[in-house]
């Protein structure tokens, strides 16, 4: 039985992510070329299946009233960049010319989906549903994030664009989702770490959405990377040198404290699985996240050349195969024949289990 509803998206990203980061790693892996492959492919299906049963549904956008998974458009968003972003790194060797078109469909449709996120859903948020003092979580970033998806991912596609103001407006626009998505952090992480502070780490199937923050910590590292790389390209002029000191004057600083979420976000969920941590489709905040954190540590290594970051890059690595393995098998579990099928709980007539199922 294939669950639907936007958070199941979440599968998409995490498993997409770990192709990625399988193909452009510091250090050589025996094997990571093959195991990209492989889940590129399941990264593929799942976006597929998913969109295919969420589609037979037939209310693709019924949860935009639930204060819960209305959030989690942005991993409808995000599902397909990276589903895009995972065959642009791994599909060329096996679907040859027909690999960039898939990979810019992908982006293009992620990435228009993601703006109309970034807007409809705070909206609604205002405008529609009952918002207290403990109602943050960590999936209120789901979606302003989107858009520096985009601009991590976007990059990709300015040397297939022509030199001048095709390429030139692209990478401008890149920037703005940048900035999108980096206030938009700004705005929502305070509310997170009050709400946490003040009213603790929430529903048990609430914890793991505490790992989503490490999302725009990490990415934004990778998409200043890339943009700084390719500034040179899109506007001829720029001081390499300097743009580089740009990257690691903002990506340094960014990294250490999304190493401290980590340590926090880490300690919360154990202390919650001494507790009691039922399966719920949130489990798959422990992959994405963690794997945005991985490019992001390998983007450091790549422009410092340290051994202390190719390390670091090795054993984020080494937790985000853990954690995939661990949440893609719960998974299964949750939906052979004979096993449970998780359906959104209430409490005080709000969402708090993200789950949905047919």
């Amino acid at each position: 039985m294939i669950p639907h509803g936007p958070n199941w998206y979440a599968a998409v990203m995490g498993t997409g992510i770990l192709a990625v980061v399988l193909t452009d790693l510091p250090f050589d892996l025996p094997g990571a070329s093959y195991a990209a492959t492989a889940v590129w492919l399941l990264a593929l299906a799942l976006l597929v299946a998913i969109t295919v049963v969420g589609a037979r549904s037939g209310r693709p956008f019924s949860h935009l009233g639930d204060p819960v998974l209305a959030h989690f458009y942005g991993a409808t968003a995000m599902g397909l960049m990276t589903a895009g972003a995972a065959t642009g790194a791994v599909g060329g060797r096996w679907l040859g010319p027909l690999a960039l078109p898939l990979e810019t469909g992908l982006w293009v449709t992620g990435t228009l989906l993601g703006l109309a996120t970034a807007v409809v859903v705070p909206y609604c948020a205002i405008t529609r549903h009952e918002v207290r003092d403990d109602s943050a979580f960590g999936g209120w970033l789901m979606p302003v994030v989107p858009p520096m998806v985009s601009a991590a991912t976007g990059t990709a596609l300015l040397d297939h664009l022509p030199a001048g103001e095709p390429r030139a407006t692209l990478f401008v626009l890149l920037c703005a989702g940048f900035g999108i998505a980096l206030i938009g952090t700004f705005l929502v992480l305070p509310a997170i770490w009050q709400r946490v502070l003040r009213h603790g780490p929430g529903a048990p199937a609430l914890v793991p959405t505490l790992w989503i923050v490490l999302g725009p910590l990490g990415q934004s590292v990778t998409a200043a990377y890339h943009l700084t790389g390719a500034a040179p390209l899109a506007l001829p002029g720029q001081d390499p040198t300097v743009l580089r000191m740009l990257f690691l004057a903002f990506g340094l600083p960014v990294w250490g404290f999304a190493l401290l979420w980590l340590a926090l976000a880490g300690a919360l969920t154990l202390r919650q699985v001494r507790a009691g941590l039922p399966f719920a489709p949130t489990w798959w905040s422990f992959t994405f996240p963690v794997g945005t954190l991985v490019t992001g540590t390998t983007a450091l290594a790549h422009a410092t050349g340290l051994v202390l970051l190719a390390a670091a890059t090795g054993v984020l690595l080494a937790l985000l195969v853990v954690a995939w393995t661990v949440v893609a098998v719960a998974t299964a579990r949750a939906f052979l024949p004979a096993g449970p099928v998780t359906r959104p709980a209430r409490d005080n007539g709000r969402s708090r289990l993200v789950g949905s199922s047919p």
